[in-house]
């Protein structure tokens, strides 16, 4: 079993900037895949990013490519989710979930575990 707990989600003006943390613990050596999701309210839960726990290989979903970085700390056993030139549009609850699977996944299906989920709010 694996636990995420996210933090560092607040409200922001637009153009702004926040890092968001995902600390794991438990089973965290057999961990293959981490990724970000979001939620905005009324909406599917839709993929942001996805890291191997190696750091090998790394995806973006079109709308945050460029503006948002995904990175992790092994010895920490912790995946950021650095986010710049924030949008109203990226005001959602933001999840950290895990996987052993070898694929990365962009489904919310391909992953077993989740944390809690952070709220973002971008202000216009």
């Amino acid at each position: 079993q694996v636990q995420l707990v996210e933090s560092g989600g607040g409200l922001v003006q637009a153009g702004g900037s926040l890092r968001l943390s995902c600390a794991a613990s438990g089973r965290t050596a057999s961990i293959y895949t981490m990724a970000w999701f979001r939620q905005a309210p009324g909406k599917e839960r839709e993929f942001v990013a996805a890291i191997r726990w190696s750091g090998s290989s790394i995806y973006y979903a079109d709308s945050v490519k460029g503006r948002f970085t995904i990175a992790r700390d092994n010895a920490k056993n912790t995946v950021y989710l650095q986010m710049n030139s924030l949008k109203p549009e990226d005001t959602a609850v933001y999840f950290c979930a895990a996987d052993y699977a070898l694929k990365i996944a962009t489904a919310t299906n391909g992953y077993d575990y989740w944390g809690q989920g952070t709220q973002v709010t971008v202000s216009s």
